[in-house]
């Protein structure tokens, strides 16, 4: 691992450690807004998920978050926060199964799923995107579902869909900055979250070769170079993964490199990451709960990144 790799993981790791009460939706340091407790929650177990990478070692800074998300998966009460955002509150159910901590009593996992419309577990009126989320998860859970295999899903995924803004147009919703946005921000997180399915996060591969790969690349790159020259820090962390799933080593491409450093340079002594991206941080003299809503998402994905380019990875995933 880099010292910039280093400094990042040390640092996002000690900061969530250090903030896990605010993750809690039980105690006095949470939210009001208890779907968002429920989401902050989720994305917290999706990190302590993928902790183990090939080759790597237990992360004891990881331990707190452990034992946190152990003792609210035991909590029968907890599944229905999800309920309190009625959109989202099947796939955070289908989530909370996929991601529960080995060992646990899963009465309440099971209990989650069989409650999901029989529906939300088929292909129909759903996007490509949506159905490869749903896959994903419901794999990991165990769940009965008719999601197309992924070798299926592939080719209509937003990984070979989407074509970047011809230049100097700008791209749909972005106001024109001086540096055009070669991709929407709703199609810059599909193209990020496309690869973290079909790649399972670097364990796996996607699936895509030859022109479609090499489009795929492309796009990420020129995302990639226009985040960091607006300080998206958020968009750049979950795109830097992104190139590691789809087989570079990002820290020899200039623009994943320059992402790191970016992350760098936006990171906090305390090893916040405070914002999604410099027009979106939290001020410093916030208060506690509102820095974290701000702040929680990004350092968390922050350490995703460092962790997954840290890691060992199978020889098919090498150039």
């Amino acid at each position: 691992m880099t010292s910039s790799l280093d400094q990042l993981s040390a640092g996002t790791l000690d900061w969530l450690g250090a903030n896990l009460d605010h993750f809690d939706p039980y105690t006095a340091d949470a939210g009001t807004a208890t779907h968002r407790q429920a989401k902050a929650v989720l994305e917290l177990a999706l990190l302590c998920h993928c902790s183990p990478r090939p080759g790597g070692s237990h992360d004891e800074r990881l331990d707190g978050a452990r034992a946190l998300l152990r003792k609210l998966w035991q909590r029968p009460e907890f599944p229905r926060l999800f309920d309190a955002h009625p959109p989202s509150a099947p796939t955070y159910g289908l989530a909370y199964a996929a991601l529960a901590p080995d060992g646990i009593d899963d009465s309440a996992c099971r209990a989650t799923l069989g409650r999901l419309a029989p529906g939300f577990l088929s292909p129909a009126g759903k996007s490509p995107l949506k159905r490869m989320e749903i896959r994903f998860y419901a794999d990991k859970a165990g769940a009965d579902h008719t999601i197309e295999p992924y070798a299926e899903l592939v080719g209509q995924s937003p990984l070979v869909t989407l074509t970047a803004a011809a230049p100097g147009s700008a791209a749909a919703g972005d106001a024109v900055t001086g540096d055009v946005a070669p991709l929407t921000d709703s199609e810059g997180y599909s193209l990020t979250h496309a690869a973290f399915f079909l790649g399972d996060y670097g364990r796996t591969t996607t699936g895509l070769a030859g022109d479609a790969l090499a489009h795929a690349r492309d796009l990420v790159r020129r995302m990639l170079d226009h985040c960091v020259g607006q300080d998206r820090w958020d968009l750049a962390a979950e795109l830097v993964i992104t190139q590691f799933i789809l087989g570079l080593e990002p820290l020899r491409t200039p623009s994943g490199a320059a992402a790191v450093q970016c992350l760098v340079r936006a990171q906090r002594s305390d090893g916040a990451i405070p914002g999604r991206s410099a027009s979106l941080m939290a001020s410093g003299s916030a208060p506690a709960g509102e820095f974290f809503r701000k702040a929680y998402h990004t350092t968390l994905v922050t350490a995703l990144m460092a962790l997954v380019l840290s890691s060992g990875r199978p020889s098919w995933h090498r150039d």
